[in-house]
């Protein structure tokens, strides 16, 4: 857990540490991480290239999704990793995959080093009332079988999960209930609440003890997505929250970066690398 002002503050010691300068230290990241489907046109020509680059730029950690991972050779991609120092907490599996082929995301997860798989996606057969409901028991059984195998498991968020409401409730109210929040942690995409129309502040504090890790993605005036920092966003004031207190990765992502792709995601890196909060 990042230590922040908060902490430093409620601690019995929190006095004396503040220092000479009567000062917290603000809290930063420390190891920037980038999901892969932000360059995924270039990591599925050249995989070990791509993980290079990003180590150059000085991203950390490595989320897989996209970009045809799922079928490519896991134990070059962790070797290629060690030698560059990147860690992979966590991959991106889709809900079919999980349906069908359990045993073989545990095992691709576990030769990648993840500690945690997340289901990224709900396609549109899913989006309605009897489709969500059913496929909910199936999020809690996924969770309990990863558990098993000891990994944990967590769902990210797009828009519609907000918006579309059978009877006026929303999915994402319907996904909290029907889960148990001790096995199904979140993977908040903060681009996707505010896109959505909702309060992202509000729902991090809300999360709070089910918050896994953040997507961050900027969004323009216009609301299209952009590099971090390169936005609107204020992403030093969402991380204050008193729900991001328990957030263990910060994965930079851009659905739409332009290409030659490396320039955008090496702004997003320098702007998270300096934020302080």
């Amino acid at each position: 857990m990042i230590v922040n002002r908060r902490h430093v503050l409620a601690g019995a010691g929190g006095i004396a540490a503040l220092g000479v300068t009567g000062i917290a230290q603000a809290a930063q990241i420390k190891a920037v991480g980038i999901q892969l489907y932000t360059v995924r046109e270039l990591f599925q020509k050249d995989p070990v290239k791509t993980l290079g680059d990003l180590a150059r730029i000085g991203y950390k950690e490595v989320e897989y999704g996209g970009g045809g991972y799922d079928a490519m050779d896991h134990k070059l991609l962790r070797r290629t990793m060690d030698r560059l120092g990147l860690k992979a907490p966590s991959i991106h599996v889709p809900y079919e995959a999980l349906l069908g082929a359990f045993d073989k995301q545990v095992e691709m997860a576990k030769t990648l080093g993840a500690d945690t798989v997340v289901l990224p996606y709900m396609v549109d057969q899913h989006r309605n009332e009897a489709g969500w409901n059913a496929a909910m028991p199936n999020f809690n059984r996924f969770a309990r079988d990863l558990r098993k195998a000891g990994l944990g498991f967590a769902y990210h968020n797009h828009d519609f999960e907000f918006t579309v409401k059978p009877g006026g409730v929303s999915l994402y109210e319907r996904l909290l209930k029907a889960t148990d929040p001790a096995l199904v942690k979140i993977e908040l995409d903060l681009y996707w609440v505010g896109h959505a129309g909702e309060d992202v502040g509000a729902w991090i504090d809300r999360l709070g003890p089910r918050l896994y890790a953040y997507h961050v993605k900027d969004a323009r005036a216009d609301g299209s997505m952009t590099a971090v920092g390169a936005g609107k966003t204020d992403f030093a004031a969402l991380f204050r929250r008193r729900g991001s207190a328990g957030v263990r990765h910060f994965y930079v992502e851009n659905d739409q970066a332009p290409a030659p792709y490396l320039p955008d995601v090496t702004t997003s890196f320098q702007t998270l690398k300096a934020l302080r909060y």
